[in-house]
């Protein structure tokens, strides 16, 4: 962490990239232990720019760690062919399609294609099931944990370094937090983790705020200004310049603040009224989506 002072405290900053090199080096010690080399195949049928960044990073971090990597380019009409034979694959431990594919409800019907012992980005309704349900296990014995989304994953782990956990089984128990982005893949699958972690939520989209709390969602009536006012973590994805910035003046004093949109979502000032500042999560990201493959593998694949 770099402290910043701009205004009457100072302001920690996270750089994620620096977080994600300790988890790397614990997953490439783990992999260096297991028997047979670990493979994940990719999947690119877009041109979408953060895509092809995703996939390469993936390449990077899989290297970093000692996973094979291997990045199809495919139509994206012959793209569920490739599926179906990487997962009947053997020597196919994890499997990553970049989205968008065809940016309609087909693009749903692709991550149920996706085996969801192999799918290490937890986007199979099997996963979702799991998550919204607050499984977290997938065995009796609770011995195998359940995969999560990347992204939610990567900025819970960020959260916990920023030292807002407790001990117990409800770690953000008393937490208020507000997160502006409610999408299928990071905002609203984060909101639930979060409040199966015992926080409430306020979580904000176009389609107006709802509250999340450990077992419900609720529809009230409150305001951007009310939620942040009381946020002990203000979390951020929203991907337009013309979201209005969260300023100093909104947030409560000491709050954490983390930012995952490609875009500016926090003003300047914040620095100095903020406890600790993450201003990007993408290096994490990756990271996860590398860790839950070493998971999957440990749950579904492995020799003992």
């Amino acid at each position: 962490m770099d402290p910043y002072q701009k205004g009457t405290i100072v302001t920690k900053l996270i750089d994620p990239g620096e977080v994600a090199k300790n988890f790397r080096a614990e997953i490439k010690k783990s992999i260096a232990q297991q028997k047979t080399p670990l493979k994940l195949a990719g999947f690119l049928s877009t041109d979408s720019l953060p895509s092809v960044t995703y996939a390469n990073y993936t390449k990077i971090g899989c290297e970093d760690v000692g996973i094979e990597f291997i990045l199809h380019h495919e139509n994206r009409l012959a793209l569920e062919k490739k599926i179906d034979e990487a997962n009947s694959d053997p020597n196919i431990h994890g499997i990553i399609v970049y989205y968008p594919i065809f940016g309609t409800e087909q693009d749903r019907y692709i991550k149920d294609l996706v085996d969801h012992r192999k799918d290490i980005e937890g986007m199979n309704s099997f996963w979702v099931r799991n998550l919204y349900h607050d499984q977290r296990y997938v065995d009796k014995d609770q011995s195998k944990k359940a995969i999560l989304p990347c992204t939610p994953l990567a900025i819970v782990k960020l959260v916990e370094l920023a030292g807002h956990f407790q001990s117990g089984a409800t770690p953000l128990k008393g937490k208020k937090i507000t997160v502006f982005n409610r999408s299928e893949v990071v905002g609203r699958p984060l909101a639930s983790m979060l409040a199966n972690d015992g926080a409430d939520v306020f979580s904000f989209d176009i389609d107006g705020p709802l509250v999340f709390k450990k077992g419900s969602i609720e529809e009230i009536k409150f305001s951007r200004q009310e939620a942040l006012a009381q946020s002990d973590i203000v979390i951020t994805g929203v991907p337009s310049r013309e979201f209005p910035l969260v300023t100093a003046k909104e947030i409560k004093q000491d709050a954490l603040c983390i930012n995952f949109s490609t875009f500016k979502n926090f003003s300047d000032d914040i620095m100095g009224k903020a406890g600790t500042f993450v201003p990007r999560v993408g290096p994490m990201t990756v990271t996860m989506a590398l860790r839950n493959t070493l998971r999957l593998y440990n749950n579904f694949h492995a020799i003992n």
